[in-house]
């Protein structure tokens, strides 16, 4: 879709959208900590996932990301997203 094709109004929206990405993949990955707390099995697996793919968007490098999700650890997550969210 072309910007020509949006509102103006529609034009904020998006433009609104990405300038507050980063604060909503930052508050989704807390909620995907809580989640691999209490999950197991495949449902984990689906987790690291998403979170993994949240992370690549926040620029944590994939080296990272990828030590994070080889340990399993939801701890080692969670420091993480303290250290982004002080970032932030």
């Amino acid at each position: 879709m072309a910007k020509q094709d949006l509102s103006k109004y529609q034009q904020s929206i998006v433009r609104n959208y990405y300038a507050n990405l980063d604060t909503a993949l930052l508050q989704r990955l807390g909620e995907q900590v809580t989640d691999l707390y209490l999950s197991e099995g495949k449902k984990r697996e689906r987790l690291w996932k998403t979170v993994s793919s949240s992370l690549e968007k926040l620029g944590v490098s994939t080296s990272r990301v990828e030590r994070i999700r080889e340990n399993d650890d939801a701890k080692q997550l969670a420091a993480l997203l303290n250290e982004l969210l002080q970032k932030s």
